[in-house]
């Protein structure tokens, strides 16, 4: 590869670099709301469950189980939160790796 390839390569990576940054923001974002949407729900259905008499010992339990629909999109937003995040990484050892190569070259 000459140069201008290394050169173009490494100006099409930084060009994926700033999407998936945007990317990870936005993800970021979802992944906070995700978690105070499943933590409000969770404190609402063991109030609820409370208030209905359930044994103290068991409403964590109870509670948990009703508001798994909610905990489930906390947990898929952490993981595709963590996945853009080493994809991002990746991404700047790939433009390290064709810095280096293109210093090195001649």
């Amino acid at each position: 590869m000459d140069h201008v390839g290394y050169v173009e390569r490494i100006e099409a990576l930084i060009t994926r670099l700033d999407e998936a940054q945007r990317i990870l923001f936005k993800q970021a974002k979802e992944k906070a709301e995700s978690e105070r949407v499943y933590r409000m729900d969770l404190a609402q259905e063991i109030l609820r469950l409370r208030a209905e008499g359930q044994p103290v010992a068991i409403v964590g339990d109870l509670a948990r189980g009703s508001c798994a629909d909610e905990k489930f999109q906390r947990d898929f937003a952490e993981s595709r939160f963590r996945a853009t995040l080493e994809a991002v990484e990746i991404i700047k050892v790939q433009i390290s790796a064709l810095q280096s190569l293109y210093r090195n070259m001649d």
